[in-house]
C-alpha cells in the first residue's frame, strides 16, 4: 500500500463510527508484546474522538450547555466525520460549524444555534486575531483641524461582528455567569454585536441601532468624518458633529479602530 493510500484509510479509520479497522489497515501494522493491532487501534480511535470533543467543547460551551451532552456528543461527531479539518492546529477545529448546523439540522432549530455557534467562534477569531496599532485618544487630539473631514477608519484585526436576530448574547453570557439559561427567542430588532479583544481579554458589546449604522458607514461604505456628520444630521440637526465625535471617542477608547489611508 502507497503512504499516501494508507494516510488515507487511518484518516477514515480514525473518522469513522467503528472502532473495527479494515483488515488492509491491520494487516499494515505490527503489534507489541502487551497491545496487539487490533487494540492498539481501538484505543487510539477512540481517543482522536474523544479529544477533537473535548476541543469542541471548550470552543463551544453555550451550544453544550443548550443542547446537554449526549445531543452535543451527537452534533459534534458528525460535524467531525462530515467536516473533518484540514488545519494542523486543532485550535480551527470549529471554523465551520456554524455552517455545518444549518444545513444539518431543520431551520428552525439550526438557525438559532448556529447564530450562536458564530459569536462563540467569533470570541476565538477575536482572542487570536493580530495584533495591530489602533487609533488612540491622544492620537485624535493630534489631529489637525483640516484632517478631521477626511478622517476614514477601519477595524482592528481583531474585531468580529455579527448582525444577530435571536438572543444569542444573552444565552451565551448566561453561560459564562453561571445564570438561568434563557429560552431562545427573537429579537424586536437586529443587534449589532461586537466582540474584539483589548489588553488580551476579548470584550463585546452589542450596539444600538443609530450606533450601527453610523459604524457600518465608516467601515463598510467607507465614509469619512464629513460624510458621518451629514447622515447624522438627518437626526441630530446641528448636534450631528457632536455625536459623530462622542461615538469616535467610544470607539477609539474600546480599541475598535484604526486610521484608514485613504
Amino acid at each position: 500500500m502507497r503512504l499516501n493510500d494508507w494516510q488515507l484509510a487511518f484518516e477514515a479509520y480514525l473518522l469513522g463510527e467503528q472502532a473495527q479497522a479494515r483488515a488492509v489497515l491491520q494487516d499494515s501494522l505490527i503489534g507489541g508484546p502487551t497491545l496487539d493491532v487490533e487494540t492498539g487501534l481501538a484505543i487510539y480511535h477512540n481517543a482522536y474522538m474523544a479529544r477533537l470533543q473535548e476541543v469542541m467543547g471548550s470552543d463551544f460551551p453555550a451550544i453544550r450547555h443548550w443542547l446537554g451532552d449526549a445531543e452535543f456528543q451527537a452534533l459534534t461527531q458528525a460535524y467531525i466525520r462530515q467536516c473533518p479539518s484540514r488545519h494542523f492546529s486543532l485550535r480551527w477545529l470549529g471554523q465551520g460549524f456554524a455552517e455545518f448546523i444549518l444545513g444539518y439540522l431543520v431551520p428552525e432549530q439550526g438557525a438559532p444555534l448556529a447564530e450562536l455557534a458564530r459569536l462563540e467562534w467569533a470570541f476565538t477569531l477575536a482572542f487570536d486575531a493580530a495584533d495591530a496599532q489602533v487609533l488612540t485618544v491622544a492620537a485624535m487630539a493630534g489631529l489637525d483641524v483640516e484632517q478631521w473631514p477626511q478622517l476614514q477608519l477601519r477595524l482592528a484585526p481583531c474585531v468580529q461582528w455579527l448582525d444577530c436576530r435571536y438572543n444569542s448574547v444573552a444565552q451565551w453570557r448566561a453561560v459564562k455567569e453561571q445564570a438561568d439559561f434563557p429560552r431562545s427567542a427573537l429579537l424586536d430588532q437586529q443587534q449589532l454585536c461586537l466582540v474584539w479583544r483589548a489588553d488580551r481579554v476579548c470584550r463585546y458589546r452589542s450596539l444600538p441601532a443609530e450606533e450601527a449604522t453610523a459604524l457600518r458607514g465608516m467601515i463598510e461604505q467607507r465614509w469619512n468624518f464629513a460624510e458621518l456628520c451629514a447622515g447624522l444630521a438627518v437626526t441630530y440637526a446641528e448636534g450631528a458633529p457632536l455625536q459623530a465625535v462622542t461615538w469616535l471617542k467610544q470607539w477609539v477608547e474600546d480599541g475598535l479602530v484604526m486610521r484608514s489611508e485613504s
